[in-house]
């Protein structure tokens, strides 16, 4: 139980951070400070909560990262679905959070849907979307396994890098779909976006979920090629 408690936690904290971030610098790739900033918020966020319950759970606050792992063999069935309800249940928490903060506070969201995922970058297009996400889900899932990898040995330095690696695939993202690669952390702004008045982002919400998981799926595969004997 304390594992399932840990990816709630971390992943509101995720979201929260993360989110509120754009919610209150913006995105906008043309101003380029608050871009950078958001990033480094999801980034920086890692890193954080792969040093405080790292040792807990493994801070995977990630259904896409808890999926590579499973299909690694690196947690159970019982585990991979305690770990996606938590995260799931840990990003609408984030959301909800930051909907109190900033309607109580009367803070303006400069992204109009508490930082949730869209298409807007890539033209609407549903099928680049998916590209995106899963090219950087990817990436990122791959990093994961190769850095926490028992061949490996980055020690202490495994949440650093997996940080720095979320910023990075933001640094491309944020641009194209707000860079989901992490659907708990899309489900949450999505919902409570929708409750707030502002549905849109529930329309485009399936590309995020589905998209950051084949491209886990796909990472795992990968992987797992690669670290195989066989030449």
């Amino acid at each position: 139980m304390k594992k399932y408690v840990a990816e709630f936690i971390g992943t509101c904290v995720l979201t929260t951070m993360g989110c509120g971030t754009a919610m209150l610098v913006g995105c906008d790739p043309a101003s380029g400070s608050g871009y950078l900033l958001t990033a480094l918020a999801f980034g920086l966020s890692i890193v954080a909560m792969a040093y405080s319950i790292g040792n807990i759970s493994g801070c995977h606050i990630n259904p896409a990262v808890s999926l590579g792992v499973y299909l690694s063999g690196g947690i159970d069935t019982k585990d991979f679905l305690g770990y996606v309800v938590s995260q799931v249940l840990g990003g609408l928490a984030g959301a909800a959070l930051l909907s109190a903060i900033f309607s109580l506070g009367g803070v303006p969201d400069l992204t109009g849907g508490l930082g949730s995922n869209g298409l807007a970058g890539v033209s609407g297009s549903a099928v680049a979307g998916c590209l995106v996400e899963v090219v950087l889900t990817f990436i990122f899932v791959l990093t994961i396994l190769g850095v926490t990898s028992s061949k490996a040995n980055h020690g202490s330095f495994a949440g650093l890098v997996i940080g720095l690696t979320l910023t990075f695939v933001h640094i491309l993202g944020i641009g194209l779909t707000g860079t989901s690669v992490n659907p708990a952390r899309s489900v949450g702004p999505a919902v409570f976006a929708a409750i707030g008045g502002n549905p849109e982002p529930l329309g485009s919400l399936w590309v995020f979920i589905v998209a950051p998981l084949a491209g886990a799926a796909l990472a795992a595969a990968v992987y797992k090629f690669l670290e195989s004997d066989e030449a």
